[in-house]
C-alpha cells in the first residue's frame, strides 16, 4: 500500500464501523468516517475514542440517503468501506420503507460517486442474512438467497446494485458478507448484549426470543481485519465473501455459556414479543470461509472465550449505556 492512502468509512459511527476505522487508522491509513448527521452532533461510538486518535480522524457528517452528501464524502478517497445501513430486523417489519431508502439508496449513491471519481475499491457490506435459513451447511456464496425480512430483502438488493455497475460499468466492487458479528459497541438489540446487559444488571430471568437458531459469531476485530483484508487482495474484485468462522451456536447454548460466567443463578424464559414470526426466523447459520481464506490472508485470530470476555468486560464498564429493562428492537 503506498503510504496514507484515503479511505472512507460510511457507517463510521456504528458499531462495526467505528472498529473498521480505528483498524483502519492503526494500519497507517488516512481515514475519513462518514457518521449520520444529527442535531446533537453525536458521532456515535467515535465519540468514545482517546482524543489523539480522533484528532487523526477526518469526520464528514452527512445522511447516507443523500447523493450530493454523499459525492462531497467520496471526493479524493481511494478506497471506501460501505457500511452505513439500517439492520435491525424487528424494526424492518414496520418501517420496511426507510430500510429501502438506506440500505438500497444509500448504497446506490455510494456506487454513483464511486464510479463518477474512478474510486479504486469500493467495499459494499452485505449479511448473512441475505441466505435466510440454511439449505446446506457450511454456507458458501453460492448458497441461493431468500428474504426472510424487510431487512435481508433491502441487503439483497443492495448487494445486486453493487454487482450490476461491477458488472455494467467495471466498477471495483467487493461484496463483504459478515456473519453475526459480536463485540464491544455492539447495540443493544443484538443477541449477546441482550444477554450480557441483562444478567449484569442483576436479573435472575434472562428474556429471549427462540433459543434453537444457530448463529456464526465473529468477533469485531476479526470482522474488522476481514475487511482491509479484502480490500488489499487484487483476486476479491467482482467477488462475494463471506467472513465467517464456520463455527456454530445455539442461542441457547449461548445463553447458558454466558449465564455460567455471569450469574449461575438465572435462569431463561421465554418472551412472546421477541418471537420473530415463523417464516421470517432465520434458523441456523454456518458460514464456510473458504473463499475469503483461499482470496485473502484472512485469518480469524480470536477464540469465542476470548471475544466473549472482552465483550463482558467491556459491557460491564458501559452498563449506563444499555436500557436493559426493554426489549430494544
Amino acid at each position: 500500500m503506498s503510504m496514507k492512502q484515503t479511505v472512507l468509512v460510511t457507517g463510521a459511527d456504528g458499531f462495526i464501523g467505528s472498529h473498521l476505522t480505528e483498524s483502519l487508522l492503526e494500519a497507517g491509513y488516512k481515514v475519513r468516517a462518514f457518521v449520520y448527521y444529527n442535531s446533537f452532533n453525536s458521532w456515535g461510538w467515535l465519540d468514545t475514542l482517546p482524543k489523539e486518535k480522533l484528532s487523526q480522524i477526518e469526520i464528514f457528517a452527512g445522511d447516507i440517503r443523500d447523493p450530493n452528501g454523499v459525492r462531497e464524502a467520496m471526493k479524493g478517497i481511494d478506497v471506501v468501506y460501505h457500511l452505513a445501513a439500517l439492520i435491525a430486523i424487528p424494526f424492518s417489519y414496520h418501517s420496511p420503507d426507510s430500510y429501502v431508502d438506506t440500505n438500497i439508496k444509500g448504497t446506490l449513491n455510494v456506487l454513483q460517486a464511486a464510479r463518477d471519481f474512478n474510486t479504486s475499491r469500493v467495499l459494499v457490506t452485505s449479511t448473512s442474512e441475505v441466505y435466510g435459513t440454511a439449505r446446506y451447511v457450511p454456507i458458501d456464496e453460492a448458497h441461493p438467497f431468500q428474504g426472510q425480512s424487510p431487512y435481508s430483502a433491502t441487503k439483497i438488493g443492495a448487494d445486486r446494485i453493487a454487482e450490476s455497475f461491477y458488472r455494467s460499468f467495471g466498477l471495483p466492487v467487493s461484496i463483504v458478507r459478515p456473519f453475526n458479528t459480536y463485540g464491544p459497541r455492539q447495540s443493544a438489540r443484538a443477541i449477546i448484549p441482550t444477554i450480557i446487559t441483562q444478567l449484569l444488571s442483576g436479573s435472575n430471568e434472562i428474556k429471549l426470543g427462540s433459543l434453537s437458531p444457530t448463529r456464526d459469531f465473529n468477533y469485531v476485530k476479526d470482522t474488522a481485519a476481514g475487511f482491509i483484508a479484502i480490500a488489499q487482495s487484487e483476486m476479491t474484485i467482482g467477488e462475494e465473501i463471506n467472513i465467517a468462522t464456520q463455527q456454530e451456536i445455539s442461542i441457547g447454548e449461548l445463553a447458558n455459556e454466558l449465564i455460567g460466567q455471569i450469574n449461575p443463578q438465572a435462569t431463561i424464559i421465554c418472551d412472546e414479543q421477541r418471537l420473530r414470526p415463523e417464516k421470517s426466523e432465520v434458523e441456523r447459520l454456518l458460514g464456510s470461509n473458504e473463499k475469503i481464506m483461499s482470496l485473502t490472508n484472512w485469518r480469524p485470530k480470536y477464540s469465542f472465550k476470548d471475544g466473549i470476555a472482552e465483550t463482558i468486560s467491556f459491557l460491564r464498564g458501559n452498563l449506563d449505556r444499555y436500557k436493559t429493562d426493554i426489549y430494544n428492537l
